[in-house]
């Protein structure tokens, strides 16, 4: 194996990440017939095949898995080190790149993001919606948001947004054929449109009231796996939907929607923004964590 400058394997660090290289000779700037003549030098050099291409797909080799994970934090060590050095121009500027859920980056991560982008213009922020529960370190996210019961112990995490709060809803029209529940008991003899996580584990419906805690394993006609259609089929009457507050907000006040066992239903801790508690903290992301902290003005 000939010795290669490890600044000449950018060009396999972005195919790597991306998985396409269409994508990644976008972020470098080249074609992408220059992007694959470059990965095949660094091939040649190296003596090993890194990257199995066909027309559709781009997947890493066993040699270019092993090489991707041990130059992947390299890199993004070079990469923070060049950011930090935004602290001596007085404003943060680069890319922050977050990694979310969607009900997460819906009511609470873009409410201050794009507060956010208007105090800090020079700052660019990549959002990626991701119901999976991924490890951003790997995945190359300079931070997460999900609740705080699945955030790993070696994190840093901060509050995000309000606490939140869950609701039960159905139409108008469903409760001219069903009676309304008057505990959660009652909802195991009520169609109701289930929700599946990623996993395959299906959702038991969690309520709370006066120190009594209650999980519910509904049954119904319907089961998804995006709490966006679970609300969709709730205002066409198919069953009744347990979804976040702050997604019905409006239904229930224009009375599209009903709400149920309102007082089984407490307040509880709103989502966390998460990141490495072992890494240097790039400028982006620490403007982004005290912007977090600060009162709305």
């Amino acid at each position: 194996m000939k010795r290669i400058d490890p600044s000449a394997l950018s060009p396999f660090l972005a195919v790597a990440t991306h998985r396409s290289f269409r994508r990644a000779s976008v972020e470098l700037g080249v074609s992408p017939s220059a992007l694959s003549h470059a990965l095949n030098a660094i091939e040649d050099r190296l003596g090993v095949r890194l990257v199995n291409r066909t027309t559709r797909s781009v997947a890493l080799t066993e040699a270019g898995e092993r090489l991707f994970a041990r130059l992947r934090p390299a890199f993004r060590d070079i990469s923070d080190a060049l950011e930090d050095l935004n602290t001596f121009r007085g404003r943060p500027m680069g890319t922050l790149r977050i990694n979310a859920a969607r009900q997460s980056a819906q009511l609470a991560l873009m409410p201050i993001v794009t507060r956010f982008l208007r105090a800090y213009p020079d700052v660019r922020v990549e959002v990626r919606v991701d119901d999976a529960l991924s490890d951003i370190v790997s995945a190359g996210f300079d931070a997460g948001v999900r609740f705080g019961e699945s955030i790993a112990a070696d994190m840093l995490a901060v509050p995000l947004g309000p606490r939140q709060r869950s609701a039960v809803v159905a139409s108008p029209e469903y409760f001219e054929r069903h009676a309304k529940p008057r505990t959660p008991h009652d909802l195991r003899d009520l169609p109701c449109i289930r929700y599946r996580f990623l996993s395959g584990v299906l959702y038991g419906w969690e309520f709370e009231r006066d120190g009594e805690e209650v999980v519910i394993e509904v049954d119904g006609p319907l089961t998804l796996s995006d709490q966006g259609l679970m609300v969709e089929a709730a205002l066409e009457g198919v069953g009744l939907a347990y979804v976040f507050e702050g997604q019905v907000s409006t239904l229930l006040a224009e009375g599209r929607l009903v709400r149920v066992l309102e007082d089984w239903c407490p307040p509880y801790p709103g989502f966390f923004l998460y990141y490495p508690s072992r890494r240097q903290l790039p400028a982006t992301l620490r403007a982004f964590v005290d912007f977090t902290k600060a009162p709305v003005p």
